[in-house]
């Protein structure tokens, strides 16, 4: 039996818990650290997620959760984290300690000065083509920080700068990390009160550990406009990347944007779709920001990549709601000429039982191509659950859920039922 696998990413969730579990409440829009204590426990039916030789076994996980918002005025944050050790009963596979963190916080310098923290660690997919056992993850963690500079030209015009440092580490040193390092100017223009557009432009380096150095120029326009019910943000540029490795050196060239829309379609359904399109490396946080774009962490190349997704909720009587996601991407990794696609759907739907007990149920279908060897995978997933919470301090969790998925190459397809039961309680 092998050593817990623990990663540099894992060592940083720690510290933020340590820290914030201890974060005295200086103001009383402070408040204190919400902690909780975990343990679930699932048997899986095709742990290996294998084609053929399913393997059953149990898989075990003490879990770790702490939360904490703060806006004192001075320095605003917010928190999700989770520390999780996890175990499976019959060894298939090796112990791992590993951990979830989203951290941001803004600190005030002065009237127009923010420096800005960002963390954000989670397990990631070494290929959108792996199924998705612990062998095939990795942990991917992303800490950002640089100052933001605004200046009041005029009642309706405002400048700003800002610099930015940014690291990314997997937990596997097989994969390639990166420091990248951007300076960004602008200018924006409120026309009214509810529309403001502008001009800006950055300047960034993305240098990898492979001494492969991403250089990358982008002018845009974003522009902001709001309605009664209805927020909408974007920008549309044009960016030039280098790239630059021993003696290569490619350039490449595109249009880039960004949009986000936000409708109240009446006082129980709302609308949101978000889409961008950027040049850029896997380095970056384009996963994060669009969870169903999978990067091949074996290619070390730029790529461009694009996607957009919909979302639409949906809130009913006695506090039942159902949300339904459309989404679609695509990924063009540009030294190698590769490119994957994907595009799913996915369903949640909450109903209450009684006032302690609510029924979860989830869906999802995703279809996934590639060009390098001109395949196609289905995917299919569904996910019943139940939550009794006893108290307010204590909620048990089943739940049963199975997943199957097709491809034009056998042994990338399997079927996997599982149950799981749990329980949460919170300090």
């Amino acid at each position: 039996m092998g050593e817990p696998r623990m990663g540099r990413g894992f060592l940083q969730v720690l510290a933020v818990l340590l820290a914030a579990s201890t974060m005295p409440v200086s103001s009383v829009s402070a408040a204190p650290a919400n902690v909780s204590l975990g343990f679930d426990s699932r048997l899986t039916s095709n742990a290996r997620k294998s084609f053929q030789d399913e393997v059953v076994d149990v898989e075990s996980r003490l879990l770790l959760g702490i939360s904490h918002s703060s806006d004192t005025g001075r320095c605003d944050s917010d928190l999700i984290s989770q520390a999780r050790y996890e175990r499976w009963l019959d060894e298939t596979f090796d112990p791992e300690v590993a951990g979830y963190l989203n951290f941001i916080a803004d600190c005030s310098l002065g009237s127009n000065v923010v420096w800005r923290f960002e963390d954000y660690l989670d397990d990631v997919l070494q290929s959108s083509r792996a199924a998705g056992t612990p062998d095939q993850e990795s942990q991917k963690n992303i800490f950002r920080t640089g100052p933001i500079v605004t200046f009041r030209l005029t009642s309706v015009d405002d400048l700003f700068f800002s610099l930015q440092y940014e690291n990314t580490e997997y937990r596997e040193p097989s994969f390639t990390d990166g420091n990248r390092y951007t300076g960004t100017v602008g200018w924006n223009h409120s026309f009214s009160q509810s529309f403001t557009a502008g001009l800006s432009a950055s300047a960034e380096r993305a240098i990898l550990d492979t001494e492969e150095e991403i250089d990358k120029l982008t002018l845009s326009i974003p522009l902001t406009k709001e309605w009664a019910a209805t927020r909408m943000a974007g920008s549309i540029g044009y960016s030039l990347l280098e790239t630059s490795f021993i003696d290569r050196v490619q350039e490449s060239e595109g249009f880039v944007g960004s949009f986000s829309l936000l409708r109240d379609i009446n006082p129980t359904t709302s609308l949101s779709i978000e889409a961008s399109s950027e040049l850029t490396d896997q380095t970056s946080d384009f996963d994060v920001r669009f969870g169903e774009v999978i990067f091949d962490l074996e290619e070390t190349s730029a790529v461009q990549v694009s996607a957009i997704q919909i979302k639409l909720e949906k809130r009913f009587g006695a506090g039942s709601s159902l949300s339904g996601i459309l989404f679609a991407n695509q990924t063009d990794y540009l030294d190698i000429g590769n490119q994957e696609t994907g595009e799913g759907v996915r369903v949640e739907f909450l109903q209450p039982i009684t006032r302690q007990m609510n029924a979860r149920f989830e869906g999802s279908y995703d279809n996934r191509s590639y060009t390098v060897d001109e395949t196609e995978d289905q995917g299919l997933r569904g996910v019943a659950g139940i939550d009794f919470r006893l108290n307010s301090q204590l909620e048990f969790v089943s739940q049963f859920g199975f997943e199957q998925r097709r491809s034009d190459v056998d042994n990338r397809g399997y079927d996997e039922a599982w149950f799981l039961f749990g329980l949460e309680y919170n300090l």
